[in-house]
C-alpha cells in the first residue's frame, strides 16, 4: 500500500484547516502569532510530543511515513 507524500504547501494548508476546525479562526490566528512573538522551546515541545514512547516506536512511525 502506497501513501501519498504531501508537499510543504499541502502540509501548511491541512495544518491551518485543522487549527481552524479545532480552535476556530480567531484562536487559530492567535496560536500562529504566538510563534512570532516569543522564542519557542522546541526541546520542550518534542519532550511532550514523544513522552511515553520508545525510540523504536518513534522510528517505526517515522519509517512508515518516510519518503521512499
Amino acid at each position: 500500500m502506497k501513501t501519498k507524500t504531501m508537499d510543504d504547501t499541502e502540509i501548511k494548508f491541512r495544518g491551518i484547516e485543522a487549527l481552524n476546525k479545532t480552535l476556530g479562526p480567531t484562536a487559530a490566528l492567535r496560536f500562529l502569532t504566538l510563534f512570532h512573538r516569543e522564542p519557542t522551546d522546541y526541546v520542550e515541545i518534542s519532550r511532550r510530543l514523544y513522552e511515553g514512547q520508545t525510540i523504536d516506536e518513534i522510528f517505526k512511525r517515522a519509517k512508515k511515513h518516510w519518503k521512499q
